[in-house]
């Protein structure tokens, strides 16, 4: 399979268990700026201790998880992943977090075609929130990732006048990320 095939398997999976969810990452940077490879998926998840038990049912057999990690994820917010066996290919899973900010974000995912051959459509974070989540895990990487960096810069460059400027600046300023994203707007030429 592959790693589209692979997500959209899980996210159907999600949908069916009424698992609300929502792609980032890679996949939502591709999406909205300069396609890349990816060897795992980044899924924000709306996800209670109650759904673990079918969650974990709906996915053995075919991927590796451990119902353990996902329950101790939940309890402590941090992210668990499943694999799928046959490929390799890793789902990361993100807790929905408090916060008017993620919140926010969460309601704000879109339904958006994600594979044209395979009319694969998926919820997938804002073009916004995309780069503001980006933003911050590069700050947290000591600023020093060349590819998010450059999977801001290709938000930015392709979507250029369609993003919500008033949003991006007013949430860059409350999560400490103005100059970041001062300086990613000045290099990709929308100042």
């Amino acid at each position: 399979m592959e790693p589209i095939e692979i997500l959209h398997h899980v996210t159907s999976k999600l949908t069916e268990l009424g698992i609300p969810y929502m792609v980032g990452g890679s996949f939502a940077s591709s999406l909205y700026g300069l396609a890349r490879t990816t060897q795992d998926a980044d899924l924000v998840v709306s996800l209670t201790q109650s759904q673990v038990p079918a969650l974990v049912e709906a996915f053995t057999g075919q991927f590796y998880l451990d119902s353990t990690m996902i329950k101790d994820s939940l309890r402590h917010q941090t992210s668990f992943n499943i694999i799928h066996l046959e490929s390799t290919f890793k789902i990361d899973f993100f807790p929905l977090q408090p916060g008017e900010f993620h919140q926010q974000s969460f309601s704000r995912r879109r339904l958006e075609p994600i594979d044209a051959t395979l009319k694969v459509r998926e919820y997938v974070q804002s073009a916004e929130d995309t780069v503001l989540y980006k933003l911050d895990w590069y700050r947290k990487g000591g600023g020093v990732s060349e590819v998010q960096w450059r999977d801001i810069l290709g938000i930015l460059k392709t979507q250029g006048a369609a993003l919500d400027g008033d949003y991006l600046d007013r949430w860059a300023r409350e999560l400490g990320l103005a100059e970041l994203l001062e300086g990613a707007k000045g290099e990709a030429g929308l100042r």
